[in-house]
């Protein structure tokens, strides 16, 4: 008996140096590439041999740890909805055995203990440490700033407790529930990021219609478009000669006092920028121009009619089934039984449809004009700009795995403390988010594709100078072309 309870043990030990090990490889590699990433877009300006720098440096790798936090949210419910498939397929192999249901709720577990981190204390305390400078009549220094850093840490927490145990006794005002947020670790923290996930979830729900309709844009600017009726070489000659006029300006040809040299080089940016373009299309093959850029609007067309028929579904189902709800069902468990109904192809596209998602609520939320200027740029990010840009995108990371489960994209149960969040067992907040985001979605696609249209009725009217529908990022129909003349439908 004795050596069978070592054995067992001894067994519990190794799985449990395994799944760490797993965890400490998958981690390292997003810290790896969350690392370059912001490096890519770092001010290289801030890299100076000071106590600025040391400062600096500890910033980044803060941010770089909430960073791949954040990707490591994103690629949690996709992992877990493939590792559920393998298990279905292959259970009695060898070579997964390392796949288990504890390595994924010890995953789900680690994300939501390192978001809290990140989000309470890592993400503050870099932002802080960065704007101190040390409290006066102190000797000036690392240590005099991480003084004022962790003060300033201890009054935002007094605060934050203070709004959120008013909060909570204004919503629910019960001795019980306010004797809760007492215990910190049980029931306040993960109080306290429930109103951050439904926050970021309200984000989301702003973001993501946004996005949807965008990401036809952006795709549009990064892939070749189809040459009807256009000479390229007409453009190509024209924009050159543009370029030849500004660039003879700038040589002091012209009269120096006529335009403004600053301009005049913007000018020369972005006439070079077009022709850059032009040529790009011009060297394109045929099959580049005809097939790939339909084919690529077609797969998002589809990815988005989807995902709008799959809330439409979940809101029939919150309606008729109680068990639709994202909190209080609970599945099968973890390699027991396929949570789609196509099985590992079902699974395949839920997958598709999560970094869709994620990918346009990205887009939205850098196309929306609040944030417009937060977007980061190519090796001129200041650091207080990359922490307010990893804070943002680990507050939609952590909140897409609800999110999906809230609207019925998957039907993979929310492991962890993802599962405890209140308002996720209330129906008319699940089926008003539901409701909103269809919508919203379809909203902004009928905007999208009508926008020539009402653009042309406008001025048929002769309404087009009241500026009723111009959106200067999305509408293409008031851009100016090569030649100077605005593009009409």
């Amino acid at each position: 008996m004795d050596a069978d309870e070592v054995s067992i043990r001894e067994q519990n030990f190794h799985s449990q140096v395994r799944e760490y090990t797993i965890c400490f490889l998958l981690f390292a590699i997003l810290y790896i590439v969350s690392y370059f990433i912001i490096r890519r877009y770092k001010r290289k300006g801030d890299e100076q041999e000071d106590e600025d720098a040391i400062v600096n440096r500890i910033s980044l790798f803060l941010s770089t740890f909430t960073l791949a936090v954040s990707a490591g949210a994103v690629l949690l419910l996709p992992f877990s909805i493939i590792s559920n498939e393998i298990l279905l397929s292959f259970p009695h192999s060898y070579y997964i055995q390392w796949l288990n249901g504890s390595l994924i709720h010890g995953l789900w577990n680690l994300a939501s203990l390192f978001s809290n981190l990140c989000l309470f204390v890592l993400m503050p305390f870099a932002f802080f440490f960065l704007e101190s400078e040390g409290f006066a009549g102190l000797k000036k220094g690392i240590k005099a700033r991480i003084l004022e850093t962790v003060v300033m840490l201890i009054l935002l927490a007094l605060l934050i407790f203070g709004i959120v145990w008013v909060a909570s006794a204004l919503i629910d005002n019960d001795a019980a529930s306010m004797e809760s947020l007492y215990d910190l670790w049980e029931f306040y923290l993960p109080y306290l990021y429930s109103c951050i996930s439904l926050m970021g979830c309200l984000l989301l729900l702003l973001c993501t219609p946004v996005g949807l309709s965008r990401m036809f844009t952006v795709m549009g600017q990064l892939l070749v478009k189809p040459t009807i009726l256009e000479d390229l070489d007409e453009q190509i000659y024209i924009i050159t000669l543009e370029e030849e006029a500004i660039m003879r300006r700038l040589n002091g040809i012209s009269s120096p006092l006529e335009y403004n040299t600053k301009q005049l080089e913007q000018e020369l940016n972005n006439v070079k920028r077009m022709k850059t373009k032009l040529e790009r299309r011009k060297k394109a093959s045929a099959w580049e121009r005809n097939l790939v850029y339909p084919t690529v609007m077609i797969l998002l067309l589809t990815k988005t009619a989807i995902s709008v028929l799959l809330v439409a579904c979940n809101i029939l189902c919150l309606l008729v089934d109680e068990t639709a709800m994202p909190k209080g069902s609970r599945g099968p468990g973890i390699g027991n039984a396929s949570l789609s109904t196509f099985g590992f192809v079902g699974a395949a596209l839920e997958i598709i449809l999560i970094f869709y998602l994620m990918v346009s609520s990205v887009v939205g939320f850098y196309s929306l004009r609040f944030f417009g200027d937060f977007t980061p740029r190519k090796d001129d990010t200041t650091m207080t700009k990359i922490i307010g840009n990893c804070v943002s995108i680990l507050v939609l990371s952590s909140a897409l795995p609800v999110m999906s489960r809230t609207l019925g994209i998957t039907r993979f149960d929310l492991l962890g403390d993802f599962g405890r969040f209140n308002w996720l067992g209330n129906f008319y907040i699940v089926l008003s988010y539901n409701l909103l985001f269809a919508i919203l979605t379809t909203l902004s696609l009928v905007r999208k594709f009508t926008s020539a249209v009402r653009e042309e009725l406008l001025k048929a009217l002769g309404l087009d100078k009241l500026h009723l529908s111009h959106n200067a990022r999305d509408s293409e129909t008031a851009k100016p072309s090569v030649n100077g003349h605005q593009k009409t439908l």
